[in-house]
Order: structure tokens, then sequence, then C-alpha cells
């Protein structure tokens, strides 16, 4: 990402985009709750060649890359490429973020009663699915070496959850108010899913389908997707003929406030694109893909 000397009125986390259409800064005084702003899209992504390169690329690897490293390389990808998607409202102004971040939920163990521990991860525009494949990996595996949190958001939560109810209400609200201002500290915000670019969910590891999830008031995300079960469905081809094919659900809720419908579709165009044309995850991802939107 682009380097930007910091000026009055930016945060720490993003630069203030003055040069908005007055529709989208209005927006913000109207709705000014990312919840009132919700769009929610849902598609079932074709994953044949997908499923086809994960096999072969594989073979050769001493751990397993998985479709969830992918579907989070082509996400860091798009935003590379489509740099509204990097947006968020706090404060009532727009801003773009000073990096591309994706967090997830770890479980600790696929138990019922097991804790969840978050992550996130801030790719580097060098980075290839080998990069991002290898930390998501890495960490997982360092997370699960204990059921219990091992510092970082989640000891946080663990502390603030201690405190006595009419003082964590109080100490909630001065957390909020600077929130909005943009001068929460970093302690509390790093690491925090909730001012990361896309908070992912993978519900295809629990066998489960991608479902609407909401976004947050509190934070800077305005990217929510849930990524469901690889499976076979009957497919009708460009051609016309029908076949069998692997597919995966995806959804995404957005913050309608930071782009329009038409840049969303698009950006979901690119997926599709990636997913199909899956060497061009082994190039870093300051390299465009080449699309061309119809």
């Amino acid at each position: 990402m682009s380097k930007y000397k910091r000026r009055w009125g930016d945060r720490k986390d993003g630069r203030w985009v003055k040069d908005v259409p007055g529709l989208q800064s209005v927006m913000a005084h109207l709705m000014p709750n990312r919840t009132d702003c919700e769009v929610y899209l849902n598609d079932t992504i074709d994953a044949t060649e997908l499923v086809k390169y994960l096999e072969k690329k594989n073979a050769g690897l001493d751990y397993k890359v998985t479709l969830f490293h992918c579907t989070v390389t082509m996400l860091a990808r798009m935003i590379r490429e489509r740099p509204l998607m990097n947006r968020f409202i706090q404060g009532r102004r727009m801003y773009e973020r000073n990096e591309i971040s994706l967090s997830f939920v770890c479980k600790r163990r696929f138990a019922d009663h097991a804790e969840e521990a978050l992550m996130v991860l801030v790719p580097k525009d060098t980075d290839t699915i080998n990069e991002v494949s290898r930390k998501i990996v890495g960490d997982v595996k360092e997370t699960r070496k204990s059921e219990h949190s091992t510092g970082g958001v989640d000891a946080l939560l663990d502390s603030f959850a201690k405190i006595p109810r009419p003082i964590l209400m109080l100490l909630i609200r001065i957390i909020r108010w600077l929130d909005f201002w943009g001068l929460n500290p970093d302690f509390i915000t790093q690491g925090d899913p909730n001012y990361t670019t896309v908070l992912c969910s993978n519900l295809g590891s629990i066998k489960c389908p991608a479902v609407y999830h909401h976004l947050n008031n509190y934070g800077t995300n305005s990217i929510m997707v849930t990524i469901g079960t690889l499976h076979k469905e009957e497919v009708v081809m460009p051609d016309g003929h029908k076949e069998i094919r692997d597919v995966v659900d995806i959804g995404a809720t957005l913050d309608e406030r930071i782009a329009d419908g038409f840049y969303f579709a698009r950006s979901l165009k690119l997926i599709k694109h990636i997913c199909a044309n899956p060497e061009l995850l082994e190039r870093p991802l300051s390299e465009n893909s080449g699309f061309q939107y119809e």
C-alpha cells in the first residue's frame, strides 16, 4: 500500500477522504450507524479450477494450502485492485485505510465449549498465496498450542469481562467516544477484527453454508465475508450444456456508504475471475490481474 504523510483530520489507521460525492457524505450523517447501511450479497462461485489447482499444489508441500487460504488471498488481491473496498466511515467521515488487513476467528478445538481466538493478517504487496498460507498455518498452529487465551485482544477481552457491570458500562461508553474520534489507544485496536478491512468466517470448515452476518457499529470494519462448504452442483455452462462442477457459496455484508452497488458487483466479478484463473494467486498482490471489466 502507498504510504501517505499524515495530515490534519487523518486517523492513525486511515487518511480522511474529502473528495467524496455529496450523497455519500450526507449518508454518513443521515445514517451514522453501520448496521443501518448493510448490503448483503450472496452468490455461488465455480471453484472447479481452484480445486484442480489445490490438488496439484498440495502434492509437493509439507503443509496443506486450503480453499480458505485461497479465499483470503483472493480478497486481499481484490481489495488491492479495488481501493474503495478498503474504505470505512467513522465519526461521520470517510477514511481510506493505510493498509489491507483481514481477520478471522480460529477455534482452538472443534468442540462446543472450546475457546475462540481472534487472528489478524496484514499481507504485504509482495505476498503470494505461498506467504499468506504459511502465515495462516503458522498462526493457527501457534494459537492451538493452548486451549486458553495467550495474550493480545483475547486477553484484553478476558480482563474486561471481570470488571463490575456499572464500571464496564462506563468504560465502554468512553471507548466508543474515543472510537468516534479515532483516539482509541493501540492496545485496544491492535488485533481487533472490528478494525480490519475484511472479517472472514470460514463456515465451510464446520460444514455450514455461507450465512448472513451483520456488521458492527463499533470499529471500522466495512466488509464481512462468510465462506460455505465446497460441494458438487449441476451448472449450466456458457455453451448451454450442463456439467457437475465444484462450487462454493459465499456471502458478503458490506457498508453501502463506502461505494455503490456497481462497484461492489465488479469487485465480485474480479473474485470469480481469480477463482477461474488460480494461477493469479502465485503473483504478488501488487501485480495487477489484468481482468477486463465488461
